[in-house]
């Protein structure tokens, strides 16, 4: 039977996305419509949704909503044309390339293509340099989510010791970097620890906030956590549409606080990235 408090990430995705709409508005009374521009390649149907449901979330929130859809079949050089078309565009105020794209295709060379200051991902290795450096710019839209929801639900970060099981790019390398900076909502003893780490457990038993970041199916059980932390599940795997996370449902037994397993960071990474695009138009129009 579940103790835990549930830490839902609906009520903070709304809250963000309020704001959102509120400097949206204010532009727009400005004379500035933001546009936020997608990019997909080839025909997945999960990454067709996902877009779709983007330019749904956009045209509520008041942006402009421009995309282009490459055939399966584009070379490089047409990802980068059309990433050098949008850069020049000073009405398109945020890009996103959805991912994955085609296996030919290399993502990191096309995401490098891109001017970072409209990379509403916050992935640009410019951007992960200005994190690094605790300078502004777009932040990852995962960790900035995960931040926002522990701030949200009153879960205190600063001073206390929290665990990141996962060394990614998109998540566990960046949220260490953003819970380390001194912010009342961070400024926390960050330790990283991976599954190349033969005693990894030994990490996450005493941490008082544990992130699953690994993208391992349920990898973290009722006995890798210390009874009464805080539980965020970053990672997960799909297997088509069905959404496999990192921890296990049965950790809420231990935990004193846990995110579901569904709805708790993925709603709060969507909102996140209206925010990086809205924060892009104020600063290409301040």
């Amino acid at each position: 039977m579940s103790s835990a408090r549930l830490l839902p990430g609906g009520p903070v995705a709304e809250r963000v996305l309020a704001e959102v709409a509120a400097s949206v508005a204010e532009l727009r009374a400005a004379g500035v419509t933001p546009a936020l521009a997608t990019v997909l390649v080839g025909d997945d149907d999960a990454s067709a949704g996902y877009i779709r449901i983007k330019s749904r979330q956009a045209a509520e929130l008041g942006f402009a909503s421009p995309h282009v859809h490459l055939p399966a079949s584009a070379s490089q050089a047409d990802l980068h044309a059309v990433l050098a078309d949008f850069n020049a565009d000073r009405g398109v105020h945020g890009v996103l390339v959805q991912h994955p794209i085609p296996g030919h295709l290399d993502y990191d060379r096309a995401l490098a293509e891109l001017d970072p200051d409209k990379d509403v991902d916050g992935m640009h290795p410019v951007n992960m340099g200005r994190l690094a450096l605790g300078l502004p710019g777009p932040l990852p839209c995962t960790p900035a989510g995960i931040e926002a929801l522990l701030a949200f639900h009153g879960v205190p970060v600063a001073g206390r010791e929290v665990v990141v099981l996962g060394r990614g790019a998109t998540l566990g390398r960046p949220l260490a970097m953003l819970l380390a900076q001194k912010r009342p909502t961070a400024n926390a003893a960050v330790t990283v620890v991976h599954t190349g780490v033969a005693d990894w457990p030994r990490y996450t038993r005493r941490a008082e906030i544990l992130v699953a970041a690994a993208g391992v199916p349920g990898i973290v059980r009722p006995e890798h956590v210390r009874p009464g932390a805080v539980v965020v599940g970053g990672g997960v795997r799909y297997e088509g549409r069905r959404l496999l996370p990192d921890v296990d449902e049965s950790c809420a037994e231990v935990a004193g606080a846990i995110t579901p397993r569904v709805g708790g960071v993925g709603p709060t990474t969507v909102a996140m990235l209206f925010r990086n695009a809205v924060r892009a138009a104020v600063r290409a129009n301040a």
